[in-house]
């Protein structure tokens, strides 16, 4: 509030300007005249916040999140007790009148909202658990169930356990309507359930087709309210990793074809699903990321993103465009009713006025309008959310009244909470909260402080929203990735000027699908452009070697970072008044981006100066690079995932690899090929002779082929020199075995190839992954192999070892390449002992981080 007109001016305090003064006066005078509190809810004035809808919305919130994971009556009790307590501060307030009333009707409002939230969590929990399915699901029963689909589905990708590369499934949310167990019981129940479907493997021509690493593609075009006939087993929700924990039961699908349906879904949803269905046949014709990456920035469609490009978006901290959200349903309503400030003016801008519609009819057609984006978009945390603040602020709007948002977010989550207490537990819901509250109250600020001290206006309001959100959600951020980004705030901040064109032309591309594909087509050609653009920003981010920082991946490494962040905050003001030292400090975060080579290599030591092998830390699998000179390796396998093998090639520098070598094709040795070939000039690929599993040998062929890199077979007594690098094949030596593979994959470890390496007076062995047979049968055929400097242990250190080999190798260094806890034991602790006690120094990539080897023998660990 101003002061009064005749109030004196405090010492010390600017002389405002008679316009300004009088600006002031009018404005007291204004809210004076309201006779609330808060004043008057004048379009030119601003009172204070309204922050009473918060205490009550955070009450419930964290009552339902807590209920959740309570006893159901430990749940009760405690909403109980709310409830009674909520009674308990209302009655002394109407008996001793105004006094503290205030306070304590706030205080009971927050606890009857607890009570309200807990109490509603509690029975949603408790329909989650009652029926036949949960008893059934500890039995991991199977049981021919009818479901009615209530979501999307959406591909899981394949994963790596161990040395196979699990099924691409279908996961999708459903709602039991009739189960029969295996004993012809017939249950009729309503329970929500969660369907992992995956493809059941067809012999070796399907996995050779890699039929059986893809989600069967039938299911993923499955609508909302279509009924299925599905036999599964089922386990509880619990133990799935794919986010069934609000389920009464997972059921694991194995589809043989087609589902089977047995209810076609309603004509809205057809409807939905015609206009999404559109938008991607529209997109079809765009460079591959525009084409991902259009339908997901419009209807938060992720099917086609690659992924790559999905941990280029993780990287950035720019998941969020990929889920629809408040800034999708703002864009809309901004074109149709301008911006809020102007919303309930006369003069107010955007369509609506320019086709003449009143006040109270655009609120009505901006109703349907979030009404038909939930449907379109889908029910999520994220849409859900928006769509309420976007109702709550329309109503507003046609009532004529102008209501601050932060009321409005509030209610919206108030709201949300009490009808699907899920998501008080949901971090998807979480992070979209937090970043709207940050632009509600922080980012207002900040732009205010920038615009004070020169900065432009939009890009004033564009920086601030960047950095308030990543702020705000970075604590949540490393709870979820275990990482910070360096490069989310301009990342993000680059973006924003793109998001807007291209959600505006994406929705164009959707509504104009039905109508002409040709006008359709036009329109996702232009949304191209930005949409590119957006892809090629969080690929330029995420390629920068010190894009992100390994954080802590827990609850108190989330508190940690609050402190760091909320400290820097504090001290901003007082900072941006020594430009030198502001200065500086963006220096030191572009050089810990950027880290070049000359200036880190001293700072961390790593990549140590002439290294001559270096073994990556990928986790549990192989990946190997030999300097072959400037900037160049021969790679030996690529580990099981493309991230770490090319985050770690990028530190050594390699742009440059002459020959990648598959020892054999077990996932964990080359499903990360995507990685190594990712930027880089690959001359060829080198591989073993027996294509098993053959579902990844087919798709190491498949990717050799797209990248244009021929692949040639290791031929025994094969000797190859780059530089001062020379390398023989010593294995394998023997035709693979007829017959069908072993289950247990010892025929394919057993073919691995196996080099033994010279570099820089260095003698070095690779076995890949040889068993202890093979191992014998190279010793009878090259009884003449000397002892080594280094010895990269076969398996990752696994206990099945030829203790002859290692006694005729005799390597001063043992390295041994394992993953972190991983559930084989690797390395085993015999292995360990027998090296040791023959003399050998062992080091680990679980407990040391990447390893080098110098040309004089040093080992270096990058952790």
């Amino acid at each position: 509030m101003n002061a009064p007109a005749g109030a004196r001016r405090p010492p010390g305090a600017p002389r405002a300007s008679l316009a300004a003064r009088g600006a002031g006066t009018a404005r007291s005078a204004v809210h004076a005249a309201s006779g609330h509190r808060l004043g008057a809810a004048h379009p030119r004035t601003e009172g204070p916040a309204d922050l009473r809808l918060v205490p009550p919305a955070l009450a419930a919130w964290g009552a339902a999140a807590l209920a959740l994971g309570l006893p159901g009556h430990a749940a009760v009790a405690g909403a109980s007790a709310c409830a009674l307590l909520a009674v308990v501060l209302l009655l002394p307030a109407r008996l001793r009148g105004r006094g503290r009333a205030g306070v304590r009707t706030a205080a009971a409002m927050a606890l009857a909202c607890a009570a309200a939230g807990g109490g509603v969590a509690a029975a949603h929990a408790a329909d989650v658990h009652r029926g036949p399915l949960p008893d059934l699901a500890r039995r991991y029963a199977h049981v021919t169930a009818e479901v009615t689909v209530t979501g999307d589905p959406r591909p899981v990708r394949p994963r790596v356990r161990g040395s196979d590369l699990l099924p691409g499934a279908v996961a999708l949310r459903a709602e039991t309507v009739r189960v029969t167990a295996s004993d012809g019981t017939v249950t009729e129940t309503r329970a929500p359930v969660l369907l992992l479907v995956r493809q059941e493997h067809r012999g070796a021509a399907g996995a050779a087709a890699g039929g059986g690493e893809r989600p069967p593609p039938a299911w993923l075009g499955l609508l909302p309210t279509t009924r299925l006939e599905v036999r599964a087993r089922l386990a509880p929700a619990r133990e799935d990793g794919a986010g069934g924990r609000d389920a009464a039961a997972v059921l694991r699908v194995r589809a043989g074809g087609p589902p089977v349906v047995t209810g076609a879904p309603t004509a809205v949803q057809r409807t939905a699903g015609e206009l999404r269905s559109g938008l991607r046949e529209a997109s079809d014709g765009l460079p591959p990321d525009a084409r991902a990456l259009l339908p997901g920035l419009v209807v938060g469609d992720t099917s086609r993103i690659p992924a790559d490009l999905d941990a280029a978006f993780r990287t950035t901290d720019m998941l969020h465009l990929l889920a629809v959200s408040g800034a999708n349903l703002s864009i809309l309503l901004v074109l149709l009713i301008g911006p809020p400030g102007t919303a309930s003016r006369a003069e107010r801008r955007g369509a609506a006025p320019l086709l003449g519609l009143s006040l109270r009819t655009t609120a009505v057609v901006c109703a349907l309008l979030t009404v038909a984006f939930v449907v379109v978009c889908r029910p999520e945390p994220s849409v859900l959310r928006a769509a309420a603040c976007g109702l709550i602020t329309i109503a507003a709007i046609g009532t004529g009244r102008r209501r601050s948002l932060l009321p409005a977010l509030a209610a919206a989550v108030l709201l949300l909470v009490l009808l699907d207490p899920w998501l008080a537990r949901d971090f998807g819901f979480l992070l979209s909260v937090l970043a709207t509250g940050s632009l509600l109250t922080v980012a207002p600020r900040w732009s205010g402080a920038l615009r004070r001290r020169g900065v432009p206006g939009r890009i004033a309001e564009a920086l601030a929203a960047a950095a308030a959100a990543q702020a705000v959600c970075a604590p949540v951020v490393a709870v979820l990735a275990a990482h910070v980004s360096l490069v989310a705030v301009p990342c993000n901040l680059l973006a924003e000027f793109l998001v807007a064109p291209a959600t505006v032309l994406g929705f164009g591309a959707l509504a104009a699908a039905p109508l002409s594909m040709s006008l359709a087509e036009a329109l996702a050609r232009a949304a191209g452009w930005p949409t590119a653009g957006i892809a090629a920003v969080a690929r330029a981010g995420a390629s920068l070697p010190g894009a992100g920082l390994a954080w802590p991946g827990s609850w108190t490494g989330a508190v940690l970072l609050a402190a760091l962040v909320g400290a820097v905050a504090l001290a901003a003001g007082r900072l941006v008044r020594h430009p030198w030292f502001c200065a500086a400090c963006a220096a030191v975060l572009l050089l810990a981006v950027l880290r070049p080579a000359p200036l880190v290599r001293p700072l961390t030591g790593w990549p140590p100066p002439g290294w001559r092998l270096a073994v990556c830390d990928v986790g549990q699998g192989d990946a190997l690079a030999l300097a072959a000179g400037e900037g160049a390796a021969v790679v030996v396998d690529t580990g099981p995932d493309p991230e770490p093998v090319d985050r770690c090639l990028h530190a050594l520098g390699v742009t440059t690899v002459p020959l990648l070598v598959l020892t054999h094709f077990h996932a964990d040795h080359v499903a990360g090929l995507p990685g190594v070939l990712r930027g880089r000039a690959v001359g060829a690929i080198q591989t073993t002779a027996l294509g098993e599993p053959s579902g990844r040998a087919a798709a190491v062929r498949r990717e050799a082929a797209r990248a244009g890199v021929p692949v040639v077979r290791a031929e025994p007594g094969e000797r190859r020199r780059t530089g001062d690098l020379s390398w023989e094949v010593l294995w394998p030596r023997e035709p693979p075995p007829p017959g069908p593979p072993s289950p247990s994959g010892e025929e394919a470890n057993d073919s691995s190839v196996t080099l033994l390496v010279r570099s820089a007076g260095l003698t070095l062995f690779l076995p890949g992954d040889l068993e202890p047979p093979a191992q014998r049968r190279l010793l009878r055929a090259r009884p003449d192999l000397p002892p080594v400097d280094v010895l990269k242990v076969a398996h990752h250190g696994s206990a099945h070892q030829e203790p002859e080999l290692l006694e005729r190798l005799r390597p001063r260094v043992a390295l041994v390449s394992c993953g972190e806890g991983n559930p084989y034991g690797h390395p085993a602790p015999r292995t360990v002992s027998e090296l040791r006690a023959s003399g050998a120094a062992v080091l680990r990539t679980d407990i040391h981080g990447s390893l080098a080897v110098t040309a004089d023998g040093t080992v270096v660990a990058s952790g």
